[in-house]
């Protein structure tokens, strides 16, 4: 790579890097709704993970042990896909940034899909002991990979095919896709659950919806192989200077090892980026999951009831993510995110107080202004991470970032939220954990705000993203 100072790297890719035609408009279409679909299809898989665990998993893998324990040990399962994340997102970054976006994509969903399947299939412990629980520990590795490379891919085929000016919202679709394989997941676990009755839905109705993600993820395929490459990748690869970032300009040969070189280059961005993750990704599961988990057993809430509140919720995650996102684009994607961050800060001190109410109406307040504040920080996240790093380095850079936060929040943060209310069955030691992590990444958004933006593709993103 050739370093430049940056008034000459800019002066440079403009001369050199002749425009690159957009796709049409039927184009985008198709990229959004791949985008969008296939994140939704490959989080519906993932999240069907924790609602299992949350609910079933405890008495079906570990029935040796108290309810409490049992709770603590799936949960700890479903900690097992975060560590595998940031391996996915290495490997699939790699071949990312060297031979395109949309074959990792297709990669991540298809494994995703047989792995989800195989569980929906897995004896139980009364069948087979103890290789129950270590298939189960396995398939969910293997989750973990798939969806350690989806999210920087899919982000980077909607933030890379974006007009000038709507990276932002271009890049909520992958982001909604969050929520919406939440609403999903939970929708077939509510029909399930309500259809077959509290017995039959424990003894075998759990696996329906694991078993179903066999159809969606073959539709999710189609649709991701519809769509054509990033424009901007393509460009990076054909023109010996593409980029029009601040301090460095691109040359056609990919990286040999991008997650080497953003790592030795940018290490600083990586670690700043994951930072502001931690708050949301925690605060986010303990939305998603233990607070499914928590509001059955502990609060006494009919078990339909919570998955209802949680749909609600999501939906207003959804709405909010888009919203927030088309804010981004025209009031600062930094902006944005802190004032997100600030309200996920104050909410992380209110939301059990709130819960621990014990009502129908509490329950779903704290909900959907947790919802709120998770959108205020998760749509502008996707243009903003894509935006620190260069093109040829993008895909590795943002996955790192995104997945170094997703293990340090939400990898952990069911598990802590059990553990720590298992000290003398308060919420005040979870509320005061919550809070800890959203303060720090807050200083991480604060932090990150005083860094330049490298990989942004137009002046006007440029400006946009500061």
């Amino acid at each position: 790579m050739v370093r430049t100072p940056a008034r000459s790297s800019r002066a440079a890719a403009s001369a050199a890097a002749p425009p690159t035609a957009g796709p049409s408009p039927s184009g985008m279409r198709r990229v959004v709704a791949a985008s969008f679909i296939g994140t939704a299809v490959e989080w519906y898989d993932y999240f069907i993970y924790g609602t299992a665990a949350a609910l079933v998993f405890g008495p079906q893998f570990f029935p040796q042990l108290s309810t409490t324990a049992g709770t603590l040990a799936s949960f700890a399962t479903y900690s097992v896909g975060f560590v595998a994340r940031p391996f996915g997102g290495m490997v699939m970054g790699h071949f990312g940034d060297r031979i395109g976006r949309r074959a990792m994509l297709v990669l991540s969903l298809t494994v995703m899909g047989l792995a989800t399947t195989a569980i929906g299939l897995l004896p139980t412990y009364d069948t087979i002991g103890v290789w129950a629980p270590a298939l189960l520990v396995l398939l969910r590795f293997v989750q973990g990979l798939a969806v350690g490379g989806e999210w920087g891919g899919a982000v980077l085929m909607a933030v890379e095919h974006a007009p000038p000016g709507r990276k932002g919202f271009y890049g909520s679709f992958p982001q909604m896709g969050v929520p919406g394989g939440l609403i999903l997941a939970n929708l077939v676990f509510l029909a399930t659950s309500h259809g077959l009755g509290g017995t039959a839905f424990a003894a075998w109705g759990w696996r329906v919806p694991f078993l179903a993600s066999f159809v969606l993820v073959v539709v999710g395929v189609v649709v991701r192989l519809g769509t054509a490459e990033s424009p901007e990748f393509q460009a990076a690869r054909e023109d010996p200077v593409h980029e029009q970032g601040v301090r460095q300009v691109e040359v056609a040969e990919p990286a040999r090892l991008p997650v080497l070189e953003v790592l030795r280059q940018q290490w600083r961005d990586v670690v700043l980026a994951g930072g502001t993750f931690i708050g949301n990704n925690a605060l986010g599961y303990i939305f998603m999951a233990y607070t499914l988990s928590y509001g059955s057993t502990e609060l006494g809430l009919d078990r339909d009831l919570m998955l209802v509140l949680v749909l609600i919720a999501a939906a207003v995650w959804l709405v909010t993510t888009a919203w927030s996102a088309a804010l981004s684009d025209r009031f600062g994607r930094r902006r944005v995110f802190v004032a997100g961050s600030v309200g996920l800060l104050v909410w992380s001190a209110a939301f059990f107080p709130v819960v621990d109410l014990a009502s129908m109406a509490s329950m779903l307040t704290g909900l959907v202004v947790m919802a709120v504040v998770l959108g205020f920080t998760y749509g502008p996240q996707a243009a903003l991470f894509a935006e620190l790093f260069p093109v040829r380095l993008r895909y590795s850079g943002s996955s790192l970032g995104y997945q170094l936060g997703a293990i340090l929040g939400g990898g952990i943060a069911p598990t802590v939220a059990t553990a720590l209310y298992g000290i003398d069955e308060a919420t005040w030691p979870i509320t005061l954990y919550l809070v800890l992590v959203a303060a720090f990444s807050l200083v991480c958004v604060l932090l990150l705000n005083r860094r330049p933006s490298v990989g942004a593709g137009t002046a006007a993103v440029e400006t946009a993203a500061t």
